[in-house]
């Protein structure tokens, strides 16, 4: 019975798992029918409880993963008062995981705006008109904002709002997990500690 990882596992070997994410993502790309970058965001209420949603993975580089959402949205608050995040990402067509959990920072002004102009118009629009995570009466109330933020931006220039930008999660830890033959996974962990990745594996 051979239960060793197979071709796609994560090296032993490895020592950049952001090249290894960025490897697998690639891969996803081409074999998920549904955003590949689509990922669990779990933060922390002020009680104390964890909350989660799918959010999606908009860049990524040495410094962390990148999603936007408002910063006075519940998610935007709870980061605000607890600044620690764990993402999850599952890919089911090629049995694959990858969990991340680390510190959660504000990116920066430029980069938030750089992202926000390549959004369609009815998005940017959108970014205005919706008051994320308040109670919504009726569904025309959103749809009556919308054509207000409409009316108020008329041409193709909608700027950013002030309320809406980026989060980067700076990941202290990423596990690497690959489906096996009777639930005998393969589990890969790097650790940060200073500058520097270390690397163990986990039993199933």
């Amino acid at each position: 019975m051979d239960i060793s990882p197979g071709n796609g596992a994560p090296a032993a070997d490895a020592t950049d798992p952001i090249a290894l994410f960025a490897s697998w993502m690639a891969e996803a790309k081409l074999s998920e029918p549904n955003d590949p970058n689509a990922m669990c965001l779990a933060t922390v209420t002020p009680e104390g409880r964890p909350a989660a949603r799918i959010v999606l993975l908009k860049d990524l580089d040495e410094r962390g993963f990148v999603f936007h959402s408002h910063y006075d949205g519940r998610k935007g608050t709870e980061l605000a008062a607890h600044p620690y995040a764990a993402l999850c990402f599952h890919w089911k067509t090629l049995q694959r995981q990858v969990r991340v959990e680390g510190t959660v920072q504000p990116v920066s002004a430029e980069e938030s705006d750089r992202y926000f102009a390549s959004r369609p118009r009815i998005s940017k629009l959108g970014a205005w008109a919706s008051r994320q995570s308040r109670r919504l009466g009726e569904r025309s109330e959103l749809e009556t904002g919308l054509a207000e933020m409409e009316a108020r931006f008329p041409g193709e220039e909608v700027p950013r709002p002030p309320h809406w930008g980026g989060f980067r999660v700076v990941p202290e830890a990423i596990e690497f997990w690959r489906d096996m033959p009777f639930r005998l996974h393969d589990r890969l962990v790097f650790t940060r500690t200073d500058a520097a990745w270390t690397t163990h594996r986990l039993f199933p």
